[in-house]
Formats: C-alpha cells, sequence, structure tokens
C-alpha cells in the first residue's frame, strides 16, 4: 500500500473532528502582510478557505494589502508614514488605499477564490454601511483613519450563511460619506465580534507571538489575555505586532472563543492550525 495514500487518509481522519465541530459555525480570518504578495502561497490560502465553506463552515476573509498600497504610493512619489503601527492617512492616501483596497486587492482574492469552485464576493466596509466610524481621535492626527463605531452585520450574514464566502475590504465611512482608513486587524476583530464567529484568525507574516520576538524558537503556542497585556507593558510585544494582538483581546473580550496569530507565508497555514492536533501558531484564550 502506498505510504504516501494512507497518510493523506490519516490526515482526513485527524481533521474529521474539526469539521464537525466547526460545522455551520463562523470563522473570520483577516489576511495581510507580506504573504498577499506572495501568488503561490496565496493560492494555497485561498485553498482553505475554500475547503471551510465546501465541508460547511462559513469563512468570512477580511484583508488588507498594505505592501501593495506601499507599493503604489512609491510609485506616485508619495510617502508612506507610520505611527505606533498605524499608516498615517491623509487625503491624497485615501485615494490610494481605497484604490488598491477596494480594487485590485478585493478583486484579485475575489476572483482567485471563485477559480477554486467556489463563490465568492468581494466588498468592503462601504457597502451597504457594513462599517461605520469616526475619525480616530488620539494624541496623534493619523488624518483619515476611522474609529468603528458600529457594524452592520445583516448583509454579511445574509452571504456567509448561504453559499457565498465575503471577501471585506478594510475601509469605512462616516456619516458625511467620507472614507476612511482601518487597520484591517482592528477592521477584522469588530468584524467577528459581531457576527460571534466561533474563531478570529490572523494570518500574517509571522510564526505568532514570542517571547523573544527575535527567537523563532520561542513562540508561545497558547496565551492569556492577561499575559498578552504583560508582555506589551514590559515591551516583550512592540510595534506592528501590538495592533495584532490588541484586536485578538478585544476579539476574546467581545465573546470570540478563540483568536490565532498564524503565519500565512507557509503553504495551507489555516488547515494545519485548526484541522490538525498540534496547530503552527498562537492561540489567545482568555484567562
Amino acid at each position: 500500500m502506498d505510504k504516501i495514500l494512507i497518510e493523506k487518509a490519516n490526515v482526513l481522519a485527524e481533521a474529521l473532528p474539526y469539521i464537525s465541530k466547526l460545522s455551520g459555525k463562523t470563522i473570520v480570518i483577516k489576511y495581510g502582510g507580506s504573504a498577499i504578495l506572495n501568488d503561490e502561497i496565496t493560492k494555497t490560502v485561498l485553498q482553505d478557505v475554500a475547503i471551510l465553506k465546501i465541508v460547511g463552515i462559513n469563512p468570512v476573509l477580511v484583508h488588507g494589502g498594505g505592501p501593495e498600497i506601499n507599493g503604489v504610493l512609491k510609485s506616485l512619489n508619495i510617502e508612506s508614514k507610520f505611527h505606533k503601527g498605524l499608516r498615517v492617512t491623509d487625503a491624497e492616501t485615501m485615494d490610494v488605499v481605497q484604490m488598491v483596497l477596494c480594487g485590485k486587492v478585493n478583486k484579485n482574492i475575489t476572483n482567485m477564490l471563485n477559480a477554486l469552485g467556489v463563490k465568492a464576493v468581494g466588498i468592503s466596509g462601504l457597502d451597504a454601511k457594513i462599517i461605520n466610524v469616526e475619525k480616530l481621535n488620539d494624541e496623534f492626527d493619523y488624518g483619515y483613519v476611522g474609529k468603528i463605531t458600529k457594524v452592520n452585520t445583516k448583509l454579511l450574514n445574509v452571504l456567509a450563511n448561504d453559499e457565498y464566502i465575503p471577501v471585506i475590504a478594510s475601509v469605512g465611512s462616516d456619516s458625511f460619506g467620507n472614507s476612511y482608513n482601518i487597520n484591517a486587524d482592528t477592521f477584522a476583530s469588530e468584524i467577528a465580534k459581531n457576527l460571534k464567529a466561533e474563531k478570529l484568525m490572523f494570518l500574517t507574516d509571522v510564526d505568532g507571538i514570542r517571547s523573544d520576538e527575535k527567537d523563532p524558537n520561542t513562540l508561545i503556542a497558547s496565551i492569556t489575555v492577561s499575559q498578552i497585556y504583560d508582555m506589551i507593558k514590559n515591551g516583550k510585544i512592540s510595534g506592528g505586532m501590538i495592533p495584532k494582538v490588541e484586536a485578538c483581546v478585544k476579539g476574546i473580550e467581545g465573546g470570540i472563543k478563540r483568536t490565532h496569530i498564524i503565519n500565512g507565508t507557509i503553504p495551507h497555514p489555516i488547515m494545519l492550525e485548526i484541522f490538525t492536533d498540534t496547530g503552527i501558531g498562537t492561540m489567545v484564550t482568555a484567562d
């Protein structure tokens, strides 16, 4: 008997109880970072998303597109500026953000999913007033960066509970119709909370949370909310990782049972995380 075929059968058998447990449940997946630029890896990620739908789970895919935005801004000689991990977004930059996220990135992902035999629908927080925002008021002026004030889930529920996979670009609008850039991690967390999702997964370009961010051998498989607060306080979590872990925490505090940070630059990261006994990234839980 072919050992490879037996191994494939064992993998399917290992996945069965997880598929059964998650059947009919909603999983929100945020996909972004450098991984989104790798077509081969992106294909395996979207294959995972398609498989979730096919086996009866309801995936909702939220995407960013920071590297793509940076590339277009550079071609237009517009400087990319960040503060505490968030993009500073003036009016000119906001035009590029909306063009790239709602246009190229969103439709590329949607088209690739459809080519896998499922039915994906590309939308943004602007559609059907899914995401209402107000300008983020902080000690620093980020420009057109929004703070989410309301999430309207009706359209998302209609799509996700039917035969469709919503693919959502992370922009929203205020009561005056102004478009705002929204950190995709925060966006995904708010979507997941309001959909009462079973899981929230962040696919990024790092393995997960490390006790020593420079040492890949210090990956933390499971961590609680209070432990995350301690790591932020003592500086072990910093920079661009802060919005990700804060989004995980807000998700847990909003009623999501499990949130995950996993490496989206390896093939089939979603299946490896939720359909295997060991997983591959960092799982965040309540205390």
